[in-house]
């Protein structure tokens, strides 16, 4: 080699070392984290973020003396309490706001335990007083959502056997068991003390499965997951859509009448992922659970062995799902889903998916094709999504964690939409809540219309009781 050549080659390596060198204290991802944290105010609407997940699990006296010591927020957040009543059930869940998101008075809230403990009950908001809609006779009641027309639905995490329960006039219908489906005042409660039996209903055109999240637009149709995990081969938990045989008009009064509700009559359709191939596709399986799809017929009512038989695509544990409102206000159907996953076992961590249906008309006529991508994908920190809330004014998702805590307790992460940027993932999440208490969790949490009163439960928490905060402070 020449010697000219030499010093080149000498010179273009101490380039590369000295390169090396300045990038070497260099972490973007770390310096783009940073970024997220000390922008919070313009990003999130909140002060500095929570840097780390809490330690503590607080006795349960201090939180008896003040239920508000079980959570830390980020700065400029702030907790007040709903209601931590001696009769609030200490697995409340999912909550409806009633009669709207509005003006709310009510939060009617399920119950995530087994009969014979009570399923649904309703939370006075201006007093925290707590009283009993359905007394017996559901098994692990976990969503709860508000439809269009009026009326309340909540559902069982209950397996294939998961029934589905439409609810009118919540104020005035206390004490029903529900027995083999049927709701009723003859047993357990005493007839004088129970009210409105007729004013719920078993909705089986939907189908069973294991209930989690559910969604319905303003025209009727109904989206839905299966809470199921993989095993031995066998795929995790579909998704599912129900299209009303008569759809709802959004621009009529509520229904006076239970045989009025859409949901009576309808189809049911699976979502299946993968389109090459002869149509709707072949390409599908293990390895796509993202991208275009169709919906599948689904032919019966047991939606859980229906998933196999046609092939569905299977996520791990569908839970919580909310409607992205700014879609849903310019008439499109877009819509994000946790799947929980394992992080105690398998390191399995959880993620959030978004899909996107179309317009609401061709979601009803089910001619628009599916597509389904990534939000949030999992991590030590934010490791298994479950709950999630839908912030309107801001476009933004706060995600419940319900994690095996090998970090520390569980947390609440707000979550940016995605950008302009070239990926579709969201452009960031920070930590805004963490629980003090190692056995508690997040969940059910529900924005008002205005999107600065968010209501939340802090589940099987110290005090043996339920616990509903409500959390304000968003700039």
């Amino acid at each position: 080699m020449k010697k000219t050549a030499m010093v080149f080659v000498l010179v273009a390596g101490l380039g590369i070392g000295l390169v090396g060198s300045a990038l070497a204290g260099l972490d973007f991802g770390l310096d783009t984290l940073n970024r997220l944290n000390t922008q919070s105010q313009p990003l999130f609407g909140v002060g500095k973020p929570i840097a780390a997940s809490s330690q503590d699990s607080i006795d349960q006296a201090t939180a008896e003396a003040d239920p508000t010591d079980l959570v830390t927020l980020a700065n400029g957040l702030s907790a007040k309490v709903v209601s931590a009543a001696a009769n609030l059930e200490p697995n409340t869940d999912m909550m409806a706001l009633w009669p709207d998101t509005t003006n709310p008075h009510l939060a009617d809230a399920c119950n995530e335990e087994s009969e014979p403990d009570p399923g649904v009950q309703r939370i006075r908001i201006s007093d925290g007083l707590v009283e009993t809609i359905v007394v017996s006779g559901l098994e692990a009641c976990d969503p709860a959502r508000a439809t269009p027309w009026g009326t309340i639905v909540v559902a069982e995490e209950d397996g294939p056997a998961g029934q589905l329960f439409e609810l009118i006039d919540p104020l005035n219908t206390t004490g029903i068991a529900i027995e083999d489906g049927t709701p009723t005042c003859t047993s357990p409660p005493a007839a004088d003390a129970c009210t409105g039996a007729t004013n719920i209903v078993e909705r089986t055109a939907v189908g069973n499965l294991s209930f989690e999240g559910i969604g319905i637009t303003p025209n009727g149709v109904m989206y839905y997951g299966d809470e199921l995990r993989p095993s031995n081969g066998t795929p995790g938990g579909g998704y599912f859509k129900f299209i009303p045989t008569t759809l709802w008009d959004p621009e009529d009064d509520p229904i006076t009448s239970l045989d009025d509700s859409p949901i009576t009559a309808g189809s049911i359709y699976g979502l299946r992922l993968g389109k090459r191939g002869t149509a709707p596709g072949t390409d599908y399986g293990q390895e796509t659970e993202t991208g275009f799809g169709s919906w599948i017929p689904v032919p019966g009512l047991d939606l859980t062995s229906q998933a196999g038989t046609l092939k569905l695509t299977g996520y791990y544990r569908p839970e919580d799902l909310e409607f992205d409102f700014q879609a849903i206000a310019v008439g499109n159907v877009r819509l994000c889903a946790n799947n929980t996953g394992n992080e105690e076992v398998d390191q399995t961590y959880g993620s959030t998916i978004c899909l996107t249906d179309g317009t609401l008309e061709e979601a009803a006529d089910n001619t628009e094709t599916p597509e389904v991508q990534f939000l949030v994908v999992g991590n030590p920190e934010f490791a298994m999504m479950d709950n999630m809330a839908y912030q309107p004014g801001r476009g933004k998702g706060i995600i419940h964690e319900d994690g095996d805590q090998l970090l520390g307790n569980n947390d609440l992460w707000d979550c940016l939409p995605d950008g302009a940027d070239d990926n579709l993932l969201s452009d960031g999440c920070v930590r805004i809540g963490t629980l003090n208490d190692l056995e508690a969790e997040w969940t059910g949490g529900i924005f008002d219309a205005s999107g600065n009163q968010f209501f939340v439960s802090v589940q099987h928490n110290v005090t043996g009781h339920g616990v509903v905060l409500e959390i304000t402070g968003w700039k």
